[in-house]
C-alpha cells in the first residue's frame, strides 16, 4: 500500500491543513472508525464462513443420501435377483431320491440333467442305466421287454 514517505507526507499536509489542535481529535475518529471497520468485516467474514461451511455440510449429507439409496437399490436388485432367479441345487433332487421309470416297475436312481425338474412325469424321464464310462450319456437297458 503506502510507504513510510508517503504516509510521512500525508501527516504533514495533515498537520497543514487542520493544526495541531485538531490532529489528536481526528485521529481518535479515524481509529474509531477502522476498529468498526476490521470488526464489521471480521463479521462478515465468519459469517460467510459459517454460511459456506453449512453449504459444505448439506452438499455431504445429500451426497451421503444418494449413495444410500444407490446402495439400498443395489441391494433390492440383488435380492430380487436371487428370489426370481432358481438356484442350481433347486433344480437337481435330493441325494437318495427315487424317480421312477416305465416298463420295468422299479424305480431307478437315475442323476438329472441341469434344468430337469425333479417332478418330471414317469414318461419324460429316458430309459435306461447310465454308463459310468461316458459320462451322462444314456444307455439303452438291454433288459427290459424291448418297448
Amino acid at each position: 500500500m503506502l510507504s513510510i514517505p508517503h504516509l510521512i507526507i500525508i501527516f504533514l499536509v495533515a498537520l497543514v491543513v487542520f493544526g495541531p489542535q485538531k490532529l489528536p481529535e481526528l485521529a481518535r475518529t479515524l481509529g474509531k472508525l477502522m476498529a468498526e471497520f476490521r470488526k464489521a468485516t471480521g463479521d462478515l467474514r465468519s459469517t460467510f464462513d459459517e454460511h459456506m461451511r453449512e453449504l459444505e455440510l448439506e452438499a455431504q449429507r445429500l451426497d451421503l443420501q444418494k449413495r444410500e439409496q444407490e446402495l439400498a437399490r443395489q441391494e433390492a436388485q440383488r435380492r430380487a435377483q436371487q428370489s426370481n432367479a432358481p438356484t442350481q441345487q433347486s433344480l437337481l433332487p435330493a441325494p437318495g431320491d427315487q424317480i421312477p421309470t416305465t416298463g420295468t416297475g422299479q424305480q431307478t436312481e437315475l442323476p438329472l440333467e441341469a434344468g430337469t425338474p425333479a417332478s418330471a412325469p414317469p414318461e419324460t424321464v429316458p430309459r435306461g442305466r447310465v454308463n459310468p464310462h461316458s459320462g451322462p450319456d444314456i444307455v439303452p437297458d438291454s433288459s427290459s421287454d424291448g418297448h
